[in-house]
């Protein structure tokens, strides 16, 4: 099949290139830097440098293809004129107005955890309206939304407050156990989807782990030696004040504080715990060893 791949070659775009094109499919990727076009192609993939809110450009790559993966790419949340619910917007819509041109019959768009939610899931607000766009694409376009939850990688931004404090901080935390995901098992559940000959709507959960933020601290701590790491769980209103203090668009750090107190609340994950899937390969002791290399080359 043709399968386009949107999100260059990120942290899901690279692993889910690599196992579609050892599937055969004829893949394409999608890029914005004319720098990745050279490394697209050594995987054996073709390269289309431009911009997803191009929708001539999307267009004219999409025609043709069997099954487009569509990603959002992330905004700065540093801008203090970002805006999270507008800059999904207005990348789903192009999505969606080039999907219709180009007459793609199969769809699998990267959503999240908390996209089920309306309300109390802060930034993930901006996925719930996500997936409402492309559900709102014709029914004769299959439309599969894969909801991840928290990427390990996401760890990496304790590594900081480890290196100045010796501490995990968060308003979230202790020894409830919750679902984390490598990007290589979300890679590998989009791969089998890309399989999957689906019609309709249809959700998918991606998880590689159930553990405790406690197991966490004491699973990373020992791989960085420092075995007696603690994760502290602190209120709500510090959380914030922190994350503007480092100079955070206030209304992005309200809505991650948001988002925090849902997982903290167990709310988040209600849905996820109704359509539980199968775990994937990689556990969190597998992460701890790309940790403690970023922990290491950290100042």
């Amino acid at each position: 099949m043709k399968v386009i791949v949107t999100g260059s070659l990120g942290h899901i775009g690279r692993p889910l290139t690599e196992l579609l094109v050892k599937d055969g499919h004829s893949v394409t990727v999608i890029s914005s830097n004319p720098q990745k076009q050279k490394e697209i192609e050594t995987l054996e993939a073709s390269a289309a440098i431009g911009s997803i809110e191009d929708t001539v450009f999307l267009t004219q790559v999409f025609e043709g293809a069997d099954i487009v993966y569509c990603m959002i790419p992330p905004g700065n949340y540093f801008n203090a004129d970002f805006d999270m619910i507008q800059h999904c917007s207005k990348m789903a819509n192009s999505y969606t107005r080039a999907i219709l041109q180009a007459g793609v019959k199969r769809v699998i768009l990267l959503s999240s955890i908390g996209a089920h939610m309306d309300k109390d899931n802060g930034i993930l607000s901006s996925c719930y309206m996500l997936e409402h766009i492309f559900n709102g694409l014709p029914t004769d376009i299959a439309v599969t939304c894969m909801r991840p939850v928290g990427f390990y990688y996401n760890l990496m931004s304790f590594v900081h407050s480890i290196k100045t404090s010796g501490v995990i901080t968060s308003n979230y935390g202790g020894e409830q156990a919750r679902p984390w995901v490598a990007p290589a098992d979300i890679a590998a559940a989009i791969e089998e989807e890309v399989s999957e000959m689906y019609v309709g709507r249809k959700v998918r959960y991606v998880a590689s782990e159930e553990i405790s933020c406690t197991e966490i601290a004491a699973i990373l701590g020992e791989a960085i030696g420092k075995p007696d790491l603690q994760w502290r769980v602190i209120p709500d209103e510090q959380q914030l004040n922190r994350m503007i203090t480092a100079g955070m668009n206030p209304k992005i750090a309200a809505g991650l504080v948001e988002m925090n107190a849902s997982i903290q609340s167990g709310k988040l994950y209600e849905d996820y715990y109704r359509n539980r899937p199968m775990l994937g390969k990689t556990k969190i002791k597998d992460f701890a060893k790309e940790f403690a290399v970023a922990y290491d080359a950290a100042s």
